[in-house]
């Protein structure tokens, strides 16, 4: 780890206060109506995940011949597991590479190829050091295989050689965070590549996303809260789900000659009433080695409504070549939103591609009849062309701002920023000297996630990943949940009493209604702690705390390791990137971190090889000996209901029940018109896909 200025509570790497940084800005809120118009910007026809071989190749592309996913939801993260089978339709042995959009924060730990009677399996090694091996043990004609990143955007799988005739069944398993959000969990298992690909690249690759044989989808979620329902989006008909008891679900999906090229989209909804909570998964192998906690805090507090007053919106709508069919839905979302706006509201409408320009007349426009529906009829002209110059169109919302009246900025885009300023810095600067709150919607997988995490945390907003098979009509209910009620201001997290390292990035800013924080940590000895959470609401201080024990011992959860490890490169990356952490000095902290803990990261790949070739290149398997207590914790844990880890039950710290969709009463009559504006729209955009 990096050494930095020690503190009472030592942590890993975060942005630290700017220096002669503005006073924090009076707070304030859009309301729903903003937000009706970017989760309808969803559906799109795009490539999927696939194998990959040139265009001008004149052999076949490797085929998929099966396809299983296994996803298992317990304690607070899930575990994916997937395996597919290949075949060589060529006369002659091949490489075989197959691309799939890499989920958010997922860390990559397992990697096991067989070929015939062959198993070989994989070690996380400096990139430059796992490519040179791999290349090396694939020219001698030795089974070997290499998974790496493409930064935040794809998982590549390189396989060699596969035989003619002979199947190949790759394993590959990853772990990642699950949060509930307003009592809802949500799952993504991406497929799409997101539509964001260069150009260049689709036209040097034919990709094969078609599974020849049977596609299977299994999911076991165990929740230590009584679950009420859970849904495959798109799929609730042909999916089978199964209540084995109250926290305890289960669902398949078969399907044949299936393509990769559609999300799968699980949500999950606990019952209502829930109390707000601090609960706390910790893993210890030994007293001699230092414990990994994940600390999660469900605030229950009495957020009150906003009231409703004129407001000013500015939409900020991406028309890059990359929103090539989306760019209809998109604009038939904000037809409908700038419909239900009141007639004291005043908006903006500005459109990026390679340079920004207003789509409205003049400054602002009142929301009167006449003004939308011109302002709908240039949307509608609006076409998709050129690239993304997302800097531009930031920038030109901030321009003519009213200090007497709240601004929020609506962006809906896909977020590969790749023309003009694209340095997450610059746009943390120019949103610092300003008064907005910046509300994202990011399109699609392979979008530029970092990025736009940078642009909403320096607004005080927040942002929605969103699927091109996302539940919309859900989507729009968690945002109209935040957005309409108060929120806690400097929020942050610390555990005082037993000594804890290495955290995590424990200042959170706003914390919206019905929003979980996560906060990943370690501790060398046992014994009683306490984690406060400060906060302002409603401008006075408040401090809610719970107290608690660290375990001398306990083997339950080892996967936490690799999550604490990986939360702290992100962190790392976020500091790198506003100029905080020079780069040398974080490629070197991710490249220990990620060999160390076995992460495939932009500086390490995972190399696959026989263990006879592994003992001959003298490559030490820390991989192999992690799997060993992982696989054993989790064959403990499927034997077993999800354990309740809620630490604050005699003395809670929040008195109020964890804010769920179902607890917010009746729906106010415009947020019913745009759910079936919405579901109207998703059910013609499933429809066109299906067909």
């Amino acid at each position: 780890m990096m050494k930095r200025k020690e503190h009472r509570q030592q942590t890993c790497p975060r942005p630290q206060p700017r220096p002669n940084s503005r006073p924090q800005p009076p707070v304030r809120r859009p309301r729903v109506r903003a937000l009706l118009l970017a989760l309808l910007a969803v559906i799109a026809t795009v490539h999927g995940a696939g194998t990959l071989q040139p265009a001008s190749s004149q052999y076949q592309p490797i085929r998929i011949t099966d396809h299983a996913v296994n996803v298992v939801i317990n304690n607070g993260f899930a575990i994916t597991t997937v395996t597919q089978t290949f075949a060589n339709p060529n006369p002659v042995p091949f490489e075989a590479i197959y691309r799939c959009p890499l989920p958010k924060s997922a860390t990559l730990s397992e990697m096991r190829i067989q070929m015939g009677e062959n198993v070989i399996n994989g070690e996380v090694l400096a990139r430059d050091k796992a490519e040179q091996v791999y290349e090396e043990e694939k020219q001698a004609g030795n089974d070997a295989g290499l998974a790496s990143t493409e930064g935040y955007r794809e998982m590549q799988f390189k396989v060699a050689p596969v035989q003619p005739g002979l199947p190949v069944v790759v394993k590959f398993v990853y772990y990642q965070q699950i949060t509930l959000d307003t009592s809802i969990g949500r799952y993504l298992y991406p497929l799409e590549n997101g539509g964001t690909d260069d150009p260049a690249a689709i036209s040097f690759w034919a990709r094969n996303e078609q599974v020849e044989g049977t596609f299977s989808f299994d999911l076991d979620l165990k929740s230590a809260w009584p679950v009420a329902d859970v849904r495959l989006t798109g799929f609730e008909s042909v999916a089978t789900t199964e209540r084995l008891d109250e926290g305890h679900w289960h669902l398949r999906l078969d399907r044949t000659n299936a393509k990769l090229n559609r999300d799968l989209v699980f949500y999950y909804r606990l019952v209502d009433n829930l109390p707000g909570r601090v609960e706390l998964l910790t893993h210890r192998e030994s007293p001699n080695k230092p414990g990994t906690f994940m600390l999660v805090v469900t605030p229950g507090l009495d957020l009150k409504p906003l009231a409703a007053s004129g407001s000013d919106y500015v939409f900020v709508l991406d028309t890059s070549g990359s929103m090539a069919g989306k760019l209809a839905v998109l604009a038939e979302g904000v037809a409908q939103t700038l419909g239900k706006l009141n007639p004291q509201d005043r908006f903006r409408i500005v459109q990026f591609n390679n340079s920004a320009s207003a789509v409205t007349y003049g400054s602002w426009q009142s929301a009167t009849p006449g003004a939308v529906q011109d302002a709908i009829a240039r949307v509608k002209g609006l076409q998709p062309t050129g690239s993304t110059n997302l800097y531009s169109g930031i920038r030109m919302a901030l321009g003519e701002l009213d200090d007497d009246r709240a601004t929020s900025i609506i962006l809906v885009t896909d977020g590969v920023a790749n023309t003009g300023e694209i340095r997450p810095q610059a746009f943390a600067d120019i949103l610092h000297q300003v008064d907005v709150r910046v509300f994202g919607f990011l399109l699609g997988n392979s979008s530029n996630w970092p990025l736009m995490d940078t642009i909403c945390r320096a607004s005080g907003g927040f942002y929605a990943p969103v699927s091109n098979s996302d539940d919309i009509i859900g989507q729009i209910l968690l945002a109209k949940s935040k957005i309409r009620f108060e929120c806690l201001h400097d929020a942050t997290l610390e555990v005082r009493g037993t000594r804890v390292r290495d955290t995590t990035d424990a200042a959170f800013g706003k914390v919206y209604r019905g929003q979980q924080l996560v906060f990943f940590g370690r501790y060398d000895k046992p014994g009683q702690a306490t984690v406060v959470l400060k906060a302002k609401l409603t401008g006075e201080d408040k401090e809610y705390s719970a107290t608690f024990d660290f375990p001398e011992v306990n083997p339950e959860n080892p996967e936490l390791e690799r999550l604490w490890a990986l939360d702290c490169i992100e962190a790392m990356e976020r500091e790198r990137d506003l100029g905080l952490l020079s780069a040398s000095e974080v490629k070197d902290a991710i490249r220990s971190l990620g060999t160390e803990y076995q992460l495939v990261t932009d500086e390490t790949s995972m190399v696959v090889l026989s263990d006879d070739r592994f003992a001959a290149r003298n490559i030490e398997r820390r991989n192999r000996d992690r799997l060993v207590k992982e696989h054993a914790a989790q064959q403990q844990r499927s034997a077993a209901p999800a354990p309740n880890r809620q630490v604050d039950t005699k003395a809670p710290a929040f008195h109020m029940p964890a804010p769920s969709i179902g607890g917010g009463g009746a729906l106010d009559p415009l947020t019913v018109v745009g759910l079936l504006a919405m579901a109207g729209a998703a059910f013609q955009g499933f429809r066109r896909k299906e067909e």
